[in-house]
């Protein structure tokens, strides 16, 4: 069948959909607090199903929604062991961190192209097979990961190629202790931090 302008639009508007939440999940990966960074993806990749949904028309489930990422990504008990290595003070919250940071963008890219192909052959929610698509999730967790790098380097180099102002030092740090601010507050409006995580990370900011 012939792709009309409207589905070349949708298929736009969802990779757009997936990028951001890849974004959004590497933020997450980054947030210093063992384990609280895997609930975070995962609230995050749920958001995303919930907008493809949307998107295709197709009616969302939250129960069903969890179920499968829980079945695609696992109990997060592989991944505990690079979010672990924040326990180690200093450089393990940096390590830790870029690792969990660019997993986390690979696998809600993993995640995110899953749900298009199903949703591109007419499939909903409800007849998404996770165990019979898991091997489909790890060849494109690969891919996500370089994707993931990619984005993390494309970042970095944006970063380092922006004109410091005048009063760089000092403005550039309360500049970015504000946007992280910002970034944990939308975090816990859109429900992807309880009250008691954006707390203990907002005090973690300022201390820091």
């Amino acid at each position: 069948m012939e792709e009309t302008t409207e589905d070349t639009d949708r298929r736009k508007n969802v990779d757009i959909v997936i990028r951001n939440h890849i974004a959004w999940s590497m933020g997450a990966g980054l947030i210093p607090v063992p384990i609280a960074d895997f609930f975070a993806v995962g609230a995050i990749q749920l958001d995303m199903i919930r907008q493809m949904c949307k998107l295709y028309e197709v009616k969302f489930s939250e129960t069903d929604g969890r179920a499968i990422v829980s079945a695609l990504t696992g109990s997060g008990l592989a991944r505990l062991g690079t979010s672990a290595i924040k326990l180690i003070p200093g450089v393990g919250s940096v390590i830790g961190g870029v690792s969990m940071s660019v997993l986390s963008g690979a696998s809600t890219y993993a995640v995110g192209e899953l749900f298009k192909n199903h949703f591109e052959t007419g499939g909903t929610i409800l007849d998404f097979d996770a165990s019979r698509l898991k091997k489909m999730y790890n060849e494109k967790f690969e891919k996500g990961k370089k994707v993931a790098f990619e984005m993390k380097e494309q970042h970095e180099k944006k970063a380092t190629e922006t004109p410091p102002a005048a009063s760089a030092p000092a403005d550039s740090s309360k500049d970015d202790k504000i946007k992280k601010m910002q970034d944990l507050a939308q975090l816990r409006e859109k429900g992807l931090l309880t009250e008691e995580e954006f707390n203990q990370l907002k005090k973690e900011l300022i201390d820091n």
